[in-house]
């Protein structure tokens, strides 16, 4: 038995997202969408996917457009941003999940920029609850030390250079985040080198104080992406949400390490996936 059901999607502006249903063997309990980190590819979310399939969710992965299996042709010349991927790609996903009833309950579970860029989705008012894994602001000036003292050669140099010359970021060749269309890449710098983040260059900070759906953040005190005062800053816009911050180490769950992306990895199945994150959905 196929473990996804692999479809298109088709977005409001006629865009073909690819995206994978993961199908529970008996009626869905409730949905779950999986926001994918900047430039990480749907396939990362597969073990998670399945195991909350297993658990009774209709859980649905996506790549955004220009990524992974939703990249139709080259980037060089490919036009989308972030707000793009929200107003359109994470628009055409909620309808998926939403169309068929309106009496089961629809999560949102966003990993890092994921959970940044919620405010921004026309239709988010069919999420019942949003669930932010390693998830802050990404301003440059309060990151983790270790990456503080590169961003600014990043953002300053390695960034405007690359998509001069290239036409879009090629991240795989400079073994950074992943390749990314250049509107893309160089909204998130505009971002990235601000004190507020997408609320202070996009204006949005109604936005986000409209969101009033729970939400729960999970972080992780070994995270080399986000520090403790970025996951602080990007929930604290969220102003009107009822929310819970649950900092974890890896000691918590007697591991070596966590980070940015270790969530997702199947090791963490009984402890993070089953402990922490299973009691937010029910």
């Amino acid at each position: 038995m196929n473990k996804f059901n692999q479809i298109q999607v088709v977005t409001a502006d006629q865009y073909a997202l690819t995206a994978r249903l993961f199908c529970p063997d008996d009626t869905p309990s409730a949905s779950v969408l999986i926001v994918p980190a900047m430039g990480v590819q749907q396939q990362y979310y597969a073990s998670f996917a399945y195991w909350l399939s297993r658990q009774g969710f209709l859980v649905a992965t996506f790549d955004y457009r220009g990524i992974g299996l939703s990249q139709n042709g080259a980037l060089r010349g490919f036009k989308s941003d972030i707000l793009t991927w929200s107003s359109f790609d994470c628009q055409a996903m909620l309808e998926l999940l939403s169309s068929g009833s309106d009496e089961t309950e629809l999560y949102w579970i966003g990993h890092s920029l994921g959970g940044q860029i919620f405010p921004f989705v026309p239709n988010r008012s069919v999420v019942s609850k949003m669930i932010t894994i390693a998830s802050g602001t990404g301003y440059w000036r309060d990151a983790p030390l270790q990456l503080k003292r590169v961003s600014w050669f990043l953002w300053y140099v390695v960034v405007p250079v690359s998509l001069t010359l290239f036409g879009y970021f090629p991240g795989k060749r400079l073994r950074m985040v992943g390749d990314l269309p250049h509107d893309v890449m160089a909204q998130w710098r505009r971002w990235c080198l601000h004190p507020d983040y997408a609320v202070g260059v996009e204006g949005a900070r109604e936005l986000y104080t409209q969101v009033d759906i729970p939400l729960t953040s999970l972080s992780f005190s070994d995270d080399e992406f986000m520090s403790a005062r970025n996951i602080d800053d990007l929930h604290a816009f969220y102003r009107s949400a009822p929310k819970q911050m649950k900092r974890i180490s890896p000691a918590d769950v007697a591991a070596q390490r966590i980070g940015h992306f270790g969530f997702f990895r199947r090791q963490f199945r009984d402890t993070l996936w089953k402990n922490y994150l299973l009691p937010e959905l029910n």
